[in-house]
């Protein structure tokens, strides 16, 4: 049965990481597994009209990301002529919004999979062999999610991920919390060690070279009861701290990186825990910081982190769930005094909270409104999602106190994004004017103003500023109307022949960042490939 045509699809939504599960099904498919022939795409690549698939794979992610996946489903539907039995669905979002994918009436017959390929495959693929459907026989091989991925495929596209020069893969998965806002539970249940970090590392080296980094995506690996024999395994396999890997006449910095982050609750239990992740080559040590109820623990974590000689560190702070606009700004300021306290460097990356099987990003926490949110997002998209510890890089971007904070949320977008011009340059008198304004308004009119921006479009700011009195609350309301993209553009142009300050020292390595989709609308179709060009590169690695 081998040479079968087998499609990957990945939607086209930017992401941080290449989609390990489509790698590892690309193994299965292979020329190590059943010698098919696949092909990888992201987005909806018009060139895989020239070839008839036999089945075609889709992955998902964020669910959010709800229209691009649909997109992606319809494109797979629409290749093999209706024929629903030949797409596959799995994922994140496809796990944790099940029934909303099964329910859509235009996908029936679609296989939509739910958590991990963790059985024989034709089990976990949901195969009937009644139908003598494809490799509905397999039901004693290894499992999908077992196998080495395959990371040839990652050149039939191109779109470059931030990070590929990477092994990818986990020392355990699940979780011993049972989150309220997370998916892990439902993804991947209770916490425990997978196979051996030898074998993926070893497997991908032999088949695909050497990488320089090794990026972990356990969900809470200080929980494991073998934590110390995974640190173990991680200095065997070359990743010591400080360690090189030498290619050619060049030594690159190694680096290894638990990417959904680490648990303080168990750090601040004892200095072991940081004393042995000092041992490897992490960087940068990521904790989550998620609402102020674990501030001591977390501070204590930072304190152990910084005696064991950890100094680079990240966390995560969700937002928009159960906390307010305050309990963000005093973690997001916890930081920058832990920073001049220790001596050390903390990146905060502010992960806005979505329900996780909720379809679009306009979930509004109680304490929480449409406009303040917004607001975030733009400081956000001008920090290029980093939160700074340096007190000066803070104090520009957030305030240096709880008012000045809440001050800079509310205020025009155009002045939050273009702050240099409007705070600097030429824009300046503008900005003193709106100020002057704001500074008449009475509590309970800011108020009324911020009702008025939260239940309108931003298009709709200036056709509806004669329902509000007039004044200096409709005079106020006039600075939000948004300014025209011609208009935006000559600002820019303009502050390319001014002096800004860089803030290219207080930003981080995009391959450090976290994986946040959310940050931008910016939709990805790369160049497609033809089929030729596709087998050609296939040949270099069959």
């Amino acid at each position: 049965m081998a040479g079968k045509n087998i499609l990957l699809v990945e939607p086209g939504y930017r992401n941080k990481y290449p989609p390990l599960g489509l790698m590892k099904i690309a193994q299965y498919h292979g020329p190590q597994g059943k010698k098919d022939n696949v092909r990888f795409v992201k987005g909806e690549d018009s060139s895989a009209y020239e070839t008839a698939w036999d089945r075609i794979y889709i992955t998902t992610l964020f669910s959010f990301e709800w229209e691009r996946t649909a997109r992606s489903i319809d494109y797979a539907l629409d290749l093999v002529g209706g024929q629903a039995h030949r797409v596959f669905v799995g994922g994140i979002a496809a796990s944790l919004m099940h029934d909303k994918f099964i329910d859509e009436s235009r996908w029936r017959g679609v296989r939509f999979i739910k958590g991990l390929l963790g059985d024989a495959p034709a089990t976990s693929l949901q195969l009937d062999p009644f139908d003598e459907e494809l490799y509905a026989d397999d039901v004693n091989g290894k499992p999908i999610e077992d196998l080495v991925p395959d990371y040839s495929i990652l050149d039939h596209i191109s779109y470059q991920y931030p990070v590929s020069d990477a092994y990818f893969t986990y020392a355990s998965r699940g979780c011993v919390r049972k989150c309220a806002f997370c998916g892990v539970p439902t993804l991947e249940g209770m916490q425990r060690d997978t196979n051996s970090l030898t074998s993926v590392v070893e497997g991908v080296s032999e088949l695909y070279g050497e990488k320089r980094d090794l990026i972990l995506m356990d969900n809470n690996v200080v929980a494991s009861a073998n934590f110390k024999d995974i640190i173990a395994e991680i200095i065997d396999l070359g990743f010591e701290r400080g360690a090189k890997l030498k290619r050619g006449r060049y030594e690159l910095q190694r680096r290894v990186d638990f990417n959904q982050g680490v648990d303080a609750r168990i750090l601040c239990k004892d200095p072991m825990y940081l004393q042995q992740l000092a041992r490897i080559a992490l960087k940068p040590l990521r904790i989550a910081f998620d609402h102020l109820g674990v501030k001591k623990p977390y501070a204590q974590a930072i304190r152990y982190s910084a005696d064991a000689g950890l100094t680079e560190l990240s966390n995560y702070m969700l937002y928009n769930f159960k906390d307010s606009p305050r309990d963000l700004f005093e973690r997001m300021r916890l930081n920058v005094d832990l920073n001049e306290e220790l001596d050390i460097r903390i990146f905060s990356f502010p992960m806005r909270y979505q329900p996780v099987n909720r379809q679009d990003r306009g979930h509004i926490g109680a304490n929480w409104n449409s406009y303040y949110l917004r607001s975030m997002q733009v400081i956000l998209q001008a920090t290029h999602g980093i939160v700074s510890g340096a007190p000066e890089f803070f104090r520009k971007a957030f305030g240096d106190t709880y008012e000045e904070y809440e001050n800079i949320l509310l205020r025009p977008h155009h002045y939050i994004f273009n702050r240099y011009w409007y705070e600097q340059f030429d824009g300046r008198a503008e900005f003193e004017s709106f100020q002057s304004v704001m500074s008449t308004l009475a509590d309970d009119e800011k108020t009324e103003l911020l009702e008025y921006l939260c239940s309108r479009g931003k298009n709709d700011y200036e056709a509806d500023l004669n329902e509000l009195a007039q004044g200096h609350l409709r005079d106020a309301a006039s600075f939000f109307v948004p300014m025209s993209k011609a208009d935006e553009a000559k600002i820019w142009d303009a502050q390319k022949r001014k002096r800004v300050e860089d803030i290219g020292a207080y930003l981080v390595p995009e391959d450090e960042r976290v994986e946040d989709a959310g940050l931008t609308d910016e939709d990805v179709q790369p160049e497609p490939k033809s089929q030729k060009a596709i087998n050609e590169i296939t040949q270099v690695f069959a």
